[in-house]
């Protein structure tokens, strides 16, 4: 009776309407069906403006029989029938409990979207690719046990061939992650396709995301960043792959600094950071406006060039850009630091200090102890210009003492690094003094604890080699 009520007070609310509501059916039916010569009742006319009342208002229970009557009764009137009968659908979908229930809602959001193109297929504005990509994301929405969503892959991929950069965001973020879900089904099968999908649906945001006069660039530049990172996580693209795709993109985009920074992220990511293309990117962007990104990307550009000393300042420039306090990249920006001053400056107490200032941004690094430790190591400390020849030469194995004690050090706060620390230590505590050694300078070991000199200036126990 309730029901019934309502309905009657909305027909007359929407009496003063239904002349344009008649109206705007016949120019709908004639779109959709040219061809036929349509005739409307008054019934589904008035049903038509119910509906349309019902949903705006969220009263999906009640509108669901009217809707019914239009969807089966006359289902070219208008197109809102299939754009109220999706909510109406999803209402009933999400409120059913029983599955059998569910699947049925389920399988009629689908059915919604092929009697949508028979009727309104031929629409200029939401046409046949339009609807394929609803299609695609009802089946993405009301098909959760299906962790692939193969069935959707084609539906999205007509629609966003189709619409191009008419694509909704959405189409093409899902279509992006059906593509994903395939390439990790089977990498061999569906490797290039997920590459070529990636390549067409960045191309679409990246257009987007450039058109200051699209509302939705913002979201598109959004979506760009969550489908390239997918993409760089994926592993399906190597860094030659990548170079191919984004060559020209930065030869075209020297003087626009989003997209370069875009282009350096991913890079990063993907872990392609000795690539030209990077590089180019790199370059172009810090001459523009100096970055944290920028700089270590030239940093990374001087040391594949063997420019140790331009790679150390783009380095020290890249630590004074960072913004953030707690940057995880400071770390590593001084550790490379440290390398380089080791292994290419051959100034082991420089790598020690930047070493040591590493460690400090982050305490759980153990190749900075790693790297310590070859400092002492290498060292030697006592000459025989200041000692006997044969005493200095015992003196200097003492920094096997000080780097084992670094190796240590290392497998401690960071387990990834055992299996070197361990194969170290067994290697350096070969060259302790040995026992012979000891008693021969009973001053210097007699206490069992030993300041290694020098630049080291280590407290170290004593131990004999064995």
């Amino acid at each position: 009776m309730k029901t019934k009520n309502i309905l009657l007070i909305l027909l007359c609310l929407a009496a003063p309407a239904l002349a344009l509501t008649r109206l705007n059916t016949r120019e709908n039916a004639t779109a959709a069906a040219p061809d036929d010569e349509t005739v409307i009742s008054e019934e589904c006319i008035r049903n038509l403006s119910v509906v349309q009342t019902l949903v705006k208002t969220k009263q999906y229970e009640d509108a669901y029989e009217p809707w019914k009557q239009l969807y089966e009764g006359c289902p070219s009137t208008n197109r809102s029938i299939y754009t109220n009968g999706a909510k109406i659908v999803d209402y009933f979908y999400e409120k059913a409990t029983d599955p059998e229930e569910k699947r049925q809602w389920a399988q009629l959001a689908l059915d919604l979207c092929d009697k949508r193109i028979e009727y309104f297929g031929n629409d200029p504005k939401y046409p046949t690719a339009y609807i394929l990509g609803e299609k695609g994301l009802e089946y993405v929405e009301h098909f959760p046990e299906d962790e692939v969503k193969e069935q959707a892959y084609p539906w999205f991929k007509a629609s966003v061939e189709g619409m191009g950069i008419r694509s909704k965001i959405t189409v093409l973020v899902e279509f992006m992650k059906v593509s994903y879900n395939l390439y990790r089904q089977d990498p061999d099968r569906y490797g290039t396709q997920f590459i070529n999908d990636y390549n067409l649906v960045s191309g679409y945001l990246q257009t987007m995301a450039d058109d200051k006069a699209n509302k939705n660039a913002s979201a598109a530049s959004q979506q760009k960043d969550y489908v390239d990172n997918l993409f760089a996580v994926s592993g399906a693209a190597d860094c030659e792959q990548l170079d191919k795709l984004y060559d020209a993109y930065v030869k075209e985009n020297t003087d626009n600094m989003e997209n370069l920074q875009k282009v350096m992220k991913l890079y990063r990511r993907v872990g392609c950071t000795e690539s030209n293309v990077y590089f180019a990117a790199s370059e172009n962007a810090h001459k523009m406006q100096p970055t944290e990104e920028s700089a270590a990307g030239c940093a990374r550009m001087c040391m594949k060039k063997e420019d140790w000393k331009g790679a150390i300042d783009y380095y020290q420039e890249a630590l004074n850009l960072i913004e953030d306090v707690d940057d995880d990249d400071r770390d590593d920006y001084l550790y490379n630091i440290a390398y380089i001053f080791f292994d290419k400056l051959k100034n082991p107490m420089e790598a020690r200090r930047y070493a040591r200032m590493s460690l400090d941004a982050d305490p759980k690094q153990g190749r900075c102890y790693l790297l310590i430790g070859y400092c002492y190591a290498s060292a030697k400390p006592y000459s025989d210009k200041d000692y006997p020849a044969a005493k200095a030469a015992i003196l200097n194995k003492t920094v096997f003492w000080a780097a084992v004690d670094q190796f240590v050090r290392a497998k401690q706060v960071d387990e990834s690094c055992a299996d070197d620390a361990n194969r170290l230590i067994n290697t350096y505590s070969k060259y302790f003094p040995t026992k012979e050694d000891m008693f021969d300078l009973p001053n210097e070991f007699g206490e069992g604890t030993f300041i290694v000199g020098g630049w080291i200036n280590e407290k170290t126990v004593c131990r004999a080699a064995h």
